[in-house]
């Protein structure tokens, strides 16, 4: 396919939150965090490890990952091309498990499973410097929802970079202020998994 230039409108998922002064990082075994596509299910962190950064990040990246999932069941439906439908199905089954393990952590930490907000939209606020996540808009999302063939494949390996490139930079910065071992793996692992991805798709888009 050709590679064309698609305008994206990246909507920033943010949020005003007061960083707690951060110490050195828990570096103790995790257990069943590494790996790509692994279920994590079974993690758990520690209330009292956890800070205001930690609970933002879990919050966005659920809503982040769902989307992805969301865009992953489009490509079931509406790619034409093979390799495109492996690699949304490899995506799906990894983030399904950490959209699991990052609910339990909110669970446990007795924190809200959404970000506070008035209508409940993140808006545009910045979630301690983490900046815009690479979240599709409803326009795109309805966009990609009525793509269909050659023209689906082009459009969402296009839309699922920038994704992939807003949870990378969400997780890099984490990584900047966490003290919570679990966070810290799961965290390493999205920046890996998601850069090999990310490789992948532009890879599919010179083809």
């Amino acid at each position: 396919m050709r590679a064309r230039t698609l305008a994206l409108t990246s909507t920033g998922l943010a949020l005003a939150v007061v960083l707690t002064a951060c110490g050195t990082n828990d570096e103790s075994s995790t257990g069943g965090m590494g790996g790509m596509g692994e279920s994590r299910s079974n993690s758990t962190s520690s209330a009292s490890t956890a800070d205001a950064a930690d609970v933002a990040f879990a919050q966005l990246m659920i809503a982040h990952h769902q989307q992805a999932i969301e865009m992953a069941d489009l490509a079931s439906k509406s790619a034409q091309s093979t390799q495109v439908k492996d690699l949304a199905a490899q995506i799906k089954g990894a983030q399904g498990p950490e959209v699991e393990t990052m609910t339990q952590w909110l669970q446990e930490w007795e924190a809200p499973m959404t970000m506070p907000s008035g209508d409940g939209d993140m808006g545009d606020m910045d979630m301690g410097g983490m900046g815009a996540a690479g979240m599709m808009s409803d326009a795109e999302m309805k966009m990609l929802a009525t793509s269909r063939g050659a023209e689906f494949d082009q459009m969402w390996l296009q839309m699922m970079i920038a994704h992939h490139q807003g949870a990378i930079t969400m997780a890099q910065q984490v990584l900047d202020t966490t003290n919570t071992a679990e966070v810290t793996a799961l965290a390493e692992d999205v920046v890996q998994a998601q850069q090999v991805e990310i490789e992948t798709m532009q890879q599919l888009l010179t083809q």
